[in-house]
């Protein structure tokens, strides 16, 4: 396990810190910047594969209307349901699991970054602009009292002790990023199941309540990621008449 952590710190985390360093010696020091320039780079590295992935995902869009009429001629025969969409999906060379690949190869950039923004001494207390001046710390705002336009207040609940301030301690950028992940999820085809379809629409939430204790630096690459690949992914699918 020491050694898959020294790897993975040799391979990604120390590059990482490094380029970093390098891009915001570039704007004067403002790492802020560099994790938006390098996020725009690592969009540019994976393009063809984002790329190809949107292909397949505009093919599935424009198949929603073939699909929901194999679920109204089975209702009741899921598993024909099942088979016709397999042989639909290989007549015209789509990809159902397409959309999980642009997720996936950023996972180890997003682990790398959060490892760096801890790890670096550099990035400590580094400014961004307006209200963020720790990159490494989170978003200091909260929507409990409407980003300071109310005073701070603070409600312990008896029965599990938690206070539901901090729980609802969720900052601008988080929404922000919760936002961009919403409007790309509208971009994608909607899955099949209807209640795969509602575990779908809560993700946003979910992922915006879970990165307000992430540092804003990690939440910022993800808020520009997602607007990157919400511009790549429209332009794809306008062109091929699936926006």
């Amino acid at each position: 396990m020491d050694q898959l952590i020294l790897l993975f710190h040799l391979l990604l985390v120390d590059p990482m810190t490094n380029v970093l360093v390098a891009l915001a010696r570039l704007f004067g020091g403002n790492f802020g910047l560099a994790i938006i320039l390098f996020t725009f780079c690592v969009k540019l590295l994976f393009f063809p594969l984002a790329n190809k992935s949107y292909n397949a995902m505009s093919k599935m869009k424009l198949l929603q209307p073939e699909i929901q009429k194999l679920r109204e001629r089975f209702p009741d025969d899921k598993a024909r349901q099942q088979q016709e969409m397999m042989a639909l999906y290989k007549r015209v060379g789509a990809n159902p699991l397409a959309g999980c690949l642009p997720i996936v190869i950023q996972i180890p950039v997003f682990f790398s970054l959060y490892k760096v923004l801890f790890v670096t001494i550099e990035m400590r207390h580094a400014p961004f602009y307006g209200w963020i001046h720790d990159l490494s710390a989170p978003d200091p705002t909260s929507f409990a009292n409407l980003f300071g336009l109310l005073p701070a207040w603070h409600l312990v609940i008896p029965i599990f002790g938690f206070d539901l301030a901090n729980v609802l301690a969720i900052g601008i950028w988080p929404l922000i990023m919760g936002g961009t992940m919403f409007l790309q999820q509208k971009l994608n085809p909607q899955p099949v199941d209807p209640v795969q379809a509602r575990m779908f629409m809560l993700l946003p939430i979910v992922f915006t309540y879970m990165l307000a204790a992430f540092p804003a630096g990690l939440v910022i690459y993800w808020a520009w990621n997602n607007l990157l690949s919400i511009a790549q992914q429209w332009t794809i699918m306008h062109r091929q008449g699936a926006a």
